[in-house]
């Protein structure tokens, strides 16, 4: 299940930042709610928290999916911080674009 978190997580982080390199630099506290089994289907969910010069933190929720009724379950929620790097593996500065595309999104969360 962490390994799912931090792939999904990392594509996400990719996908919001117009980058295709992205790692992970924390994952915060992660705590199963719900227990998952083999063949159950997970969906991982997730929103953009905070952008910073060199990172992003995201906040990813993991539901189980039922077949029968379509019904979600959250088994947990966790936030991880995900740094963009080059080609060497350094930190670089996420663009200008994508910091202005989610500038809102912290007011909003400490307004909110």
């Amino acid at each position: 299940m962490l390994g799912w978190l931090d792939e999904a997580g990392a594509i996400f982080a990719c996908e919001a930042c117009d980058t295709p390199r992205m790692v992970t630099k924390k994952i915060s506290e992660v705590v199963f709610n719900k227990p998952v089994r083999p063949g159950q289907i997970i969906k991982i969910y997730g929103d953009v928290l905070s952008v910073g010069n060199r990172s992003i933190v995201v906040r990813l929720e993991a539901r189980r999916h039922s077949v029968y009724n379509g019904s979600q379950r959250t088994v947990l929620t966790t936030d991880m911080t995900f740094v963009r790097i080059d080609g060497d593996g350094e930190a670089i500065p996420i663009s200008e674009k994508v910091k202005e595309k989610y500038k809102d999104v912290e007011a909003n969360r400490h307004n909110g």
